[in-house]
C-alpha cells in the first residue's frame, strides 16, 4: 500500500494538470450549454415556426444521440472533406459538452418560464411593458430561481460527462486515474482515487450552486439571505412560529372599503 501512495505522490503534478483540464471542460462547457439553453428555450417558445422549429429539432437531436459519438464526430469527422474543420481536442471536448448539455438545459428553461404564475404575465402586459422588458424584469428575475436546481444536476452530470474527453487524448483526471492504474497495478486503489476526485469537484461546484440559488431567493423575498444560511443560529421559518413564539400581527395598509351605494358623486 505504502508503494501506491508513493506512486500517487509522484504523480501529484499530472493529478493537478487532469483537474485544470477537467475544469476548462467543465465550466466552458457549462457557459456554452447556458448560451444555447437560453437561445433553444426562447426559440421553442417563439410563436413563429420559423423559430419554434429549428429550435426543437435541434434539441431533439442532440438529446437523441450518444455524447461520445458527438464528440467522435466533431474530432474525427469534422477534419474530413467536405468540411475540413480540425478542432483543438479541448475546443472539441467543449463544444460537444456544451452543445448535448444545452439541449437539455433548454427544456429547463422553456419549463422554468412557463412554470411563472399566469397573473404576472397579466400583470406586466397590464404595464404597459414590452417583451423584451416584461421577460427581463418580470418573468426571468422569477423563472431563474426556479432552473437553478435543475441546472445544478446538470452541471454535476456535465462534471461526469467530461471524462469521455480522455477518448480524444485529452489528458483529464480519467486519463490520470488509468496512468495511476499502471504505475500501481491496483485497479481498486487508481479507481477509488478517481473517485474521490471527481466527487470533490463536483461537490464544490454544487455548493457553488447551492449558494447562487439562496441569494436568487432572497432577492425575491421567498428565502433566507446567505449570510443567515451559513451562521451557526439557526433561521426561524413559519414552522417556528407557534411554538412558544407569539405570531406577528399583519395589519393591511389597503385603504378602508367604501359602503355599498357610496361610491363617487354622479
Amino acid at each position: 500500500m505504502s508503494d501506491n501512495f508513493q506512486q500517487f505522490v509522484d504523480l501529484l503534478p499530472q493529478l493537478g494538470e487532469g483537474i485544470i483540464v477537467t475544469l476548462q471542460l467543465t465550466l466552458g462547457g457549462a457557459v456554452l450549454a447556458l448560451l444555447v439553453a437560453f437561445t433553444l428555450g426562447f426559440g421553442s417558445r417563439a410563436h413563429t415556426k420559423w423559430a419554434r422549429v429549428p429550435s426543437r429539432v435541434v434539441v431533439e437531436f442532440f438529446r437523441g444521440t450518444s455524447l461520445v459519438v458527438q464528440i467522435f464526430w466533431l474530432y474525427y469527422v469534422l477534419p474530413l472533406p467536405p468540411f475540413y474543420v480540425e478542432l483543438d481536442p479541448l475546443a472539441c471536448g467543449i463544444i460537444a459538452l456544451g452543445l448535448n448539455y444545452g439541449a437539455y438545459a433548454s427544456e429547463v428553461v422553456r419549463g422554468s418560464i412557463n412554470s411563472v404564475a399566469k397573473g404576472q404575465w397579466e400583470a406586466s402586459i397590464a404595464l404597459d411593458l414590452g417583451a423584451v422588458h416584461r421577460m427581463r424584469r418580470v418573468i426571468l428575475p422569477q423563472a431563474w430561481p426556479l432552473m437553478i436546481p435543475m441546472f445544478t444536476n446538470l452541471l454535476i452530470q456535465l462534471v461526469k460527462g467530461s471524462a469521455l474527453a480522455a477518448y480524444i487524448s485529452l489528458h483529464d483526471l480519467n486519463f490520470f486515474t488509468g496512468e495511476l492504474r499502471q504505475r500501481t497495478s491496483d485497479t481498486i486503489f487508481s479507481f477509488t482515487i478517481g473517485l474521490l476526485c471527481y466527487f470533490l469537484v463536483a461537490y464544490l461546484l454544487t455548493l457553488a450552486m447551492n449558494a447562487l440559488e439562496v441569494r436568487a431567493k432572497n432577492r425575491l423575498g421567498v428565502g433566507p439571505s446567505l449570510r443567515e444560511v451559513l451562521r451557526l443560529a439557526p433561521v426561524q421559518t413559519r414552522a417556528d412560529v407557534g411554538a412558544g413564539t407569539p405570531a406577528p400581527m399583519v395589519t393591511s395598509q389597503l385603504p378602508p372599503t367604501t359602503p355599498m351605494g357610496g361610491g363617487r358623486d354622479e
